[in-house]
C-alpha cells in the first residue's frame, strides 16, 4: 500500500493491488494443498501448510520412496499453476512484447489483472520446476533418475545438477538482481542437506535397531531431584537419561531440560515434574532408517528398545549419527 501510494496510485488501484496479492497467496496455498492431497493418496500425512512472504511450504511427514509416487507428489504443485495459467489464458489476449510492457506499466488494475495473474502462475510453474532441491523440479528430477539409479545415487546426481545451477544464480545475481544470490545459496544449501539425508538413510538400510542400540546407559528414578541429575551430568559423558519409576520406563531427561528446570525451579525440583513424558518405545527388529526418520520428525532424544516385552537398551539420534559415521569410514576404506 505504501509503495503504491508513493507511486501516485489511486484508491481504486490500491484495492486492485491488494486483491491481486490475496489471489497470489490463494494460488500458493492451492499449490501446496495439491502436494498434500497427492501425498494423501499414498498414506502420507501433511503436518501443516505455511504461507511465507517468499512462498509456501507443505510439511509432509515423509517423501515417497517410490519414484513414480514421488514424481506425482512433486509435480502436483506446479500442475496447479499450469492449469490456472491455461484457464486464465483462455480469457485474455496475450499481447506482443511491446504491448505487454505498456499494459503492465500502470500497476495492477481492472484491465490487466488477469494478465498479471497469468504471468505470475506461469512464472511460479517455471520457477518451481527448476531441477534443483528443494524446489519441486529437483524432486521430479530425482524421481526420474531413481527409475535407473538407486535413490541415494539419484539424489546425489540431482543435487549436483541443482548446485551447478545455484552457482549460476549466484553469478547472475551480481549482474542482474541481488535476489538471485539469495536463491542460489538457498538452492545450494538445500541440495547438500538432501544429499546428506539420502546418504544417511542408504547407510542405515538393512540394519535393525538391535544392531545400533546402546546397552550401557544411565537411568534416574523419577522421585529424585534435579540435583541428582546435575551430579550425573557432570560426572559422566551422558547428556540424556532414562527416567524410571518402579522399574518401568516413564520418561526421559536431557541436558537442556535439566538446565531449564534448574533455572526455573531450582535443584530441589522433583524429576517427575520436569521430565519428558512422551516416550517412544522401539521394537528391537525395527529398521533403523525408519527410526532415524521418526526421531527427526518428533525431535526425540532418547528411545527405549524393547524385545520380548523386556528393556534391552536405548537409542538416541546421536548414536545413530555415530553409526552412520562408522559406516561411512568403513565404506571409504573399502
Amino acid at each position: 500500500i505504501f509503495s503504491n501510494y508513493r507511486a501516485g496510485q489511486s484508491g481504486q488501484q490500491l484495492m486492485w493491488t491488494l486483491l491481486f496479492i490475496m489471489s497470489i497467496f490463494i494460488t500458493v496455498f492451492l499449490h501446496e494443498l495439491r502436494h498434500a492431497l497427492a501425498a494423501k493418496k499414498y498414506n502420507i500425512k501433511t503436518k501443516d501448510i505455511t504461507l511465507l512472504p517468499i512462498g509456501g511450504l507443505a510439511r509432509l511427514e515423509s517423501i515417497p520412496e517410490k519414484p513414480k509416487e514421488e514424481l506425482v507428489v512433486a509435480f502436483a504443485g506446479p500442475a496447479v499453476n499450469i492449469v490456472l495459467a491455461i484457464i486464465t489464458g483462455l480469457f485474455i489476449t496475450i499481447p506482443n512484447t511491446k504491448d505487454l510492457s505498456v499494459q503492465l506499466s500502470g500497476g495492477i488494475n481492472s484491465g490487466n489483472f488477469f494478465l498479471n495473474f497469468f504471468i505470475v502462475n506461469l512464472w511460479l510453474a517455471i520457477f518451481n520446476l527448476i531441477p534443483a532441491f528443494p524446489m519441486d523440479g529437483g524432486r521430479v528430477l530425482r524421481a526420474l533418475l531413481s527409475l535407473k539409479y538407486e535413490r541415494h545415487i539419484a539424489t546425489s546426481k540431482a543435487a549436483r545438477i541443482g548446485q551447478f545451477l545455484a552457482i549460476g544464480f549466484v553469478f547472475a545475481g551480481f549482474f542482474l538482481n541481488p535476489f538471485l544470490v539469495f536463491i542460489g545459496l538457498f538452492i545450494f544449501i538445500g541440495a547438500q542437506a538432501e544429499v546428506e539425508y539420502a546418504q544417511a538413510k542408504s547407510m542405515l538400510a538393512g540394519y535393525k535397531v538391535k544392531d545400533v542400540l546402546m546397552k550401557e546407559y544411565n537411568s534416574i528414578d523419577a522421585k529424585e531431584t534435579i540435583k541428582t541429575a546435575i551430579s550425573m551430568l557432570l560426572n559422566g559423558q551422558s547428556k540424556n537419561f532414562l527416567i524410571t519409576e518402579n522399574s518401568n520406563s516413564v520418561g526421559t531427561l536431557s541436558r537442556d531440560e535439566i538446565i531449564k528446570a534448574l533455572s526455573e525451579n531450582g535443584e530441589n525440583e522433583i524429576i517427575h515434574n520436569v521430565m519428558n513424558k512422551n516416550l517412544i518405545f522401539l521394537n528391537a527388529d525395527s529398521p533403523v532408517e525408519e527410526v532415524y526418520h521418526q526421531a527427526q520428525q518428533h525431535n526425540t532424544t532418547l528411545m527405549p528398545v524393547i524385545e520380548n516385552n523386556k528393556l534391552i537398551g536405548v537409542l538416541d539420534t546421536e548414536n545413530i549419527l555415530e553409526f552412520i559415521m562408522v559406516r561411512d569410514a568403513q565404506g571409504r576404506r573399502k
